[in-house]
């Protein structure tokens, strides 16, 4: 655990960070850091936390990035699942997993008028289901997943560019209006 108490104590806090600020520590820095800290296991752990869970479900090792993955699988399947229904199409089988409020997060975010309100919405309803799984533990192996998965998610969001998203819009818009005219 003393590993773990100087690794944590080093990270910086990334949580009061707004989407225009720079983050303190980008996650290239992050992994080269926990590398100097994590024994063999975590840092496998580490190397394999990505932001889109495995379309099974399979054991990772770690009780919090397992429930991450069960949970944020449960989102994007109850978006599929929403997204086919507005289209009319056939509509994937949804899992014990996903519960009222993860299909209802789905379609407020799937109703919104703006992508961009949709990603921050869905944004702000992953960290709250991350505040409510991390570990109580702030200095174990599992916090340190979390600030991980907190740190992938704010960069990101970084990537949603306004203007760049209404640029690719209109050209992909006049694009389908010139070859339906």
């Amino acid at each position: 655990m003393g590993k773990q108490y100087y690794l944590v104590s080093q990270l910086p806090d990334i949580s009061a960070v707004t989407q225009r600020q720079p983050l303190p520590i980008t996650e290239e820095y992050f992994r080269d850091l926990c590398s100097r800290f994590l024994d063999e296991k975590g840092q496998s752990i580490l190397n394999s936390l990505s932001l889109v869970p495995p379309l099974k479900e399979e054991t990772t090792g770690s009780e919090f990035v397992d429930a991450w993955y069960e949970k944020e699988r449960a989102l994007r399947l109850s978006l599929a699942q929403v997204r086919a229904l507005a289209m009319k199409k056939e509509s994937v089988q949804l899992t014990g997993a996903c519960t009222g409020d993860v299909l209802q997060t789905a379609r407020t975010a799937v109703g919104m008028e703006s992508p961009l309100a949709a990603e921050q919405f869905l944004y702000q309803y992953r960290l709250s289901v991350l505040n409510m799984i991390e570990p109580f533990d702030m200095f174990s192996e599992d916090a340190v997943f979390a600030y991980g998965i907190k740190l992938m998610l704010a960069q990101r969001m970084r990537l949603f560019n306004e203007e760049t998203g209404m640029a690719s819009y209109h050209t992909i818009y006049q694009r389908i209006l010139g070859e339906t005219t």
